[in-house]
C-alpha cells in the first residue's frame, strides 16, 4: 500500500460501496471502505489516507460532520458525494472543509478524473510555473498587501505578523489571487486554474472557498466584481 494512492471512502450503500471501491482498485488505488462515518473517522486516524471521499447521508457520523473533524486534524483532500446537485448539503460539504464534491450516481471514470484532478493540485501547491492549464503553482519572494504577507516560496501566509493556517486549496486560489493583484478573475478561469476543471464545473465551489478564505484573510481583502468574479485588493 506503501506505493499506492491510499483513498478512504465512506459510504453506507452496500452495492455502491463495493462497486467504486472495485473500481478504484482497478486504477491502482488502495481502498479503505467504511460503511459509517465513526468507523470511517476511526479508519482516517489509523491509516492517514491520501485523499477522504465521504458520502454526506451515512449513520453515525454525517459526512458534513465527518469533513468538520477531519479538517480539525489534517489539510487531506476531501471529495464529498451527494445525491443532488441542488441540495443544500453540496453547500455545507463545501463550508466544512470540503474540496470538491461529486454528484451521485457517478461514472467511475467521472469520479477517478475528479480525484486525480485534486490529487494533482495538491501535489502543485508549492510547485513552480504555469503549467499547460494556465494554474500557478508558485512563484518566488514575499508578496504583501496591506497586513496580509504571502511568501510564494515557503508556501506561508501572514495577517498582521500572525500565521494564517490554509488548507491547499485555499492557498492555491490565494496565489493566484496574489499573481494579479487588481485583476478580476472569473468564477470560471479559477475553477480551471485552482480545481484543474477543463470543463464547466458547478461555480459554487468557487464562491464557498473564497468566503472561506476571507475569513482568514479579512472580509475586505477580496473584492466581489458583480457579474465577473473576484479581485484582490492591491
Amino acid at each position: 500500500m506503501a506505493d499506492q494512492t491510499h483513498v478512504l471512502f465512506v459510504e453506507d450503500d452496500d452495492v455502491i460501496r463495493e462497486a467504486t471501491q472495485l473500481a478504484l482498485e482497478r486504477d491502482g488505488y488502495a481502498v479503505t471502505a467504511m460503511p459509517d462515518g465513526l468507523s470511517g473517522l476511526d479508519a482516517f486516524r489509523a491509516d492517514r489516507p491520501d485523499i477522504a471521499l465521504l458520502d454526506v447521508m451515512v449513520p453515525g457520523l454525517d459526512g458534513v460532520s465527518l469533513c468538520r473533524r477531519i479538517r480539525d486534524e489534517s489539510t487531506v483532500p476531501v471529495i464529498m458525494l451527494s445525491a443532488r446537485a441542488d441540495s443544500i448539503d453540496v453547500v455545507l460539504g463545501l463550508e466544512a472543509g470540503a474540496d470538491d464534491y461529486v454528484t451521485k450516481p457517478f461514472d467511475g471514470a467521472v469520479l477517478v478524473a475528479r480525484i486525480r484532478a485534486v490529487l494533482r493540485r495538491f501535489g502543485h501547491a508549492g510547485g513552480g510555473d504555469r503549467d499547460e492549464s494556465g494554474a500557478l503553482a508558485a512563484a518566488g519572494g514575499l508578496l504583501a498587501f496591506g497586513d496580509l504577507e504571502v511568501d510564494t516560496e515557503g508556501m506561508e501566509v501572514r495577517r498582521a505578523g500572525q500565521p494564517v493556517a490554509l488548507t491547499p486549496t485555499e492557498m492555491r486560489l490565494l496565489l493566484e489571487f496574489s499573481s494579479a493583484p487588481g485583476t478580476v478573475l472569473s468564477r470560471d478561469k479559477l475553477l480551471e486554474r485552482v480545481w484543474d476543471y477543463g470543463w464547466g464545473g458547478d461555480t459554487r465551489v468557487v464562491d464557498v472557498h473564497v468566503q472561506r478564505l476571507r475569513t482568514k484573510i479579512g472580509q475586505d481583502r477580496i473584492e466581489t466584481v458583480r457579474g465577473f468574479g473576484y479581485k484582490l485588493k492591491a
